[in-house]
Parts: C-alpha cells; structure tokens; sequence
C-alpha cells in the first residue's frame, strides 16, 4: 500500500475573495450548486449529514438535498432510523457537500424540525415506484435483518400488497426534516492548504461576513 502521507493535490483550480460572494448564503449556495450540475459533477446535491445523540455520541452518513426554501434545506429519511433517534433527542445537524472537481466544500449548521405531513406526502408521492416499496421495507431503518434474501422476500410482499398501477402510501414512520442554516461556511482549495474560507453567521437580524484562517 501507498504511503499515505506522501499523497496529497495541489488546489489551484480557482480563488476566493470577499468581492465573489452574494450577500445572501443561500444565492451562494443555489450559484455554486448550479455550476456543479451544469459542468456534470455526479451527485453534486449529495451531502454529509452529521448529528449528535442527546448523549453526545455523533454520527455521520450521506443523504440527499431535496430542497431549499426559505433559507433553509430539506431532506428525507426513516424518523425511526440512527439520524431520526438522534434528532429526536438534539434536533441540530450540520451538513457538508464536498465538490472535488471544482476544490469546494460547503458546510451548515442549523436546528433541524420535521416537515408537515403534506410536504412528505407530496414528496413521498414524486418518488419511483421502487423507491416507495423500498421505503416500506426499510422498516426499521438501520435495524438487524437476516440476510439479503429475507430483505428481498419483504419487498416482494410490499410489491404483491401496493401493485405498480395503484398508490402506494407515505408510511407514518417516514417523511422529511429541514435544517434551519444559521451558520454557512464557504471553502475554496488553495496552493499550499492557505486556503479561502468564509463564514457567514447570523445574527438575529442580518448575515455577518467573515474570512476564516485556513
């Protein structure tokens, strides 16, 4: 195996300056977002989500952005899953999208609430068939199950009970969340890890600014 202290990249590919940035976090986000779906960057809405239990203990796993409004950003998951456990005790999470490609990396931290049952039915109701039943099956996420084979028997039940031609309902036990952003973090790679960070944090009436030390 390689020796891993010997590897390493030079990120010279952009810079970033006080002057770049929009005023409002998430316009900046949405900027950079789009350049990374327009210059085809796989999965580029896929971000880290971590949370805490209410013990402390932390946990981390990748989950899909599915929405942003009102300044916030949205996703779904299995509530009796490890990351539904964990915000049901400490609802906060922070997120990360890594865009190696383009040398960025966003982070938010924010409170995180549920969305309303309309929200998850409609979102629910936009999803692949398969990804319905699969939905179901999960059932308990994160839980023990005996083999693929016994997952695989679960789906084929789900299949025979909600048939491709009619509806399959949003279960009780799954639906969205929405991460609050109070604070952003912007990061753009430079030579020498003397990196561009910038933070935006806000204050209660307006986003405070900030270049962070790399």
């Amino acid at each position: 195996m390689s020796d891993l202290r010997d590897l390493r990249l030079t990120y010279a590919r952009a810079e970033l300056r006080r002057a770049d940035l929009d005023p409002d976090p998430l316009r900046q986000f949405q900027r950079w977002l789009e350049e990374a779906l327009r210059d085809g960057l796989r999965e580029p809405y896929a971000m880290s989500l971590a949370t805490a239990s209410a013990q402390g203990r932390p946990s981390v796993r990748t989950v899909l952005l599915r929405g942003m409004e009102g300044g916030a950003l949205s996703f779904y998951t299995n509530y009796a899953s490890h990351k539904g456990h964990d915000l049901d005790g400490n609802p906060q999470a922070e997120v990360l999208f890594f865009w190696p490609e383009h040398e960025r990396q966003v982070r938010a931290f924010g409170p995180v609430l549920r969305l309303s049952a309309a929200e998850s039915d409609s979102y629910f109701q936009s999803r692949p068939y398969e990804s319905r039943i699969a939905a179901h099956a999960s059932d308990p996420q994160s839980g023990p199950v005996a083999s693929r084979e016994a997952l695989e028997k679960k789906l084929d039940s789900l299949r025979a009970r909600y048939p491709i031609d009619q509806d399959v309902p949003r279960p009780e036990f799954w639906g969205g969340y929405r991460l609050q952003v109070k604070e952003w973090e912007f990061w753009q790679g430079r030579p020498s890890r003397v990196h561009d960070r910038f933070q935006y944090a806000f204050s209660g009436t307006r986003w405070e600014i900030n270049r962070l030390m790399p």
